[in-house]
């Protein structure tokens, strides 16, 4: 018998029990795809990540991710996570200051940097995949059916459409935070309509009244494909979102080029999570996506195979 160690994780939290769970198995080991898919489901959170030797050895470590579906090409919480982990316990060299390391992923290489003080991690950041912006979703009727809203809910201002940085997710913008409350996801309305689309299938709303001064959006995502009912924090949709509101105009112009937004989510969960997000625009064009936050360990487990 196989005895597994796994580190539990709360990812976009300063606080016990918010954010984002996450296992993260440290050791590497010579699991198939299956068995890592098994584990995932049987753990049953978002996101269950494998930290791996990488393939070149120039390269930090090699992440594999699984929701309780499906293996994912990249994710947000994950990264964050495994990369707090493993400066948290050594297992990659963490000095005082910045620390840049290179994970891979699904995608290919992911940058990802670690601020430590003397006191501790203040700060996890990633880079992600500049994103491509899909077609525009024009049945808007349809898609405030799915969150059972009505068609004036829905932000008027603003395009429904997918954007992706690897997953792709439709973001649909509402009005205002009582209707993002009010959302009651229509599984039925998304098998017959959403699901088969892979442009369409992840759903992640948002609305720029939010309930904390310091955050930029108020967000839910919505991803039944993956075996998620909704999700606490969602770090794959933060680049992309950031992307989408600087490209639509939803957050002001910078002067140096460089946007800050805060998304937070989870809250209606009571997972509270706020995810930091930096997008570059350059000559008009989105030149850097990065998302970032703080974490917590929560525990740590033993599983037997």
């Amino acid at each position: 018998m196989k005895t597994l160690n796994y580190t539990l994780v709360d990812v976009f939290t300063t606080k016990p029990f918010g954010g984002n769970q996450l296992a993260v198995f440290e050791e590497e080991s010579n699991l198939t795809h299956e068995s890592m898919q098994m584990i995932a489901r049987e753990l049953n959170l978002s996101e269950t990540v494998f930290i791996r030797n990488p393939n070149d050895p120039k390269k930090e470590r090699r992440l594999s991710i699984f929701t309780p579906q499906v293996e994912l090409p990249m994710a947000g919480h994950p990264t964050i996570g495994a990369a707090y982990v493993m400066a948290e316990k050594g297992m990659i060299e963490t000095n005082t200051g910045i620390n840049e390391w290179v994970f891979e992923e699904g995608v290919g290489d992911v940058p990802v940097t670690v601020e430590m003080l003397d006191n501790g991690i203040l700060k996890v950041e990633m880079e992600q995949p500049l994103p491509s912006f899909g077609d525009e979703y024009t049945d808007r009727e349809l898609a405030a059916k799915l969150l059972s809203l009505s068609l004036d809910e829905l932000d008027p201002t603003l395009p429904l459409q997918t954007v992706s940085s690897g997953v792709p997710f439709l973001y649909i913008p509402v009005h205002s935070l009582s209707a993002m409350k009010k959302i009651n996801f229509r599984t039925d309305v998304w098998e017959k309509y959403f699901s088969e689309n892979p442009n369409t299938k992840h759903i992640f709303t948002f609305t720029t009244e939010t309930e904390e001064p310091q955050s930029t959006v108020h967000s839910r995502m919505f991803a039944p494909a993956m075996g998620i009912s909704e999700d606490p924090a969602t770090g794959a949709a933060s680049g992309p979102l950031g992307a989408y509101l600087v490209k639509h105009g939803v957050v002001p112009s910078a002067a140096d080029g460089i946007h800050t937004i805060r998304s937070e989510q989870g809250i209606e969960m009571g997972r509270p999570s706020f995810i930091d997000i930096s997008i570059v625009k350059e000559d008009n064009k989105i030149k850097t996506v990065k998302i970032g936050g703080k974490s917590i360990i929560m525990g740590t487990g033993q599983l037997y195979l």
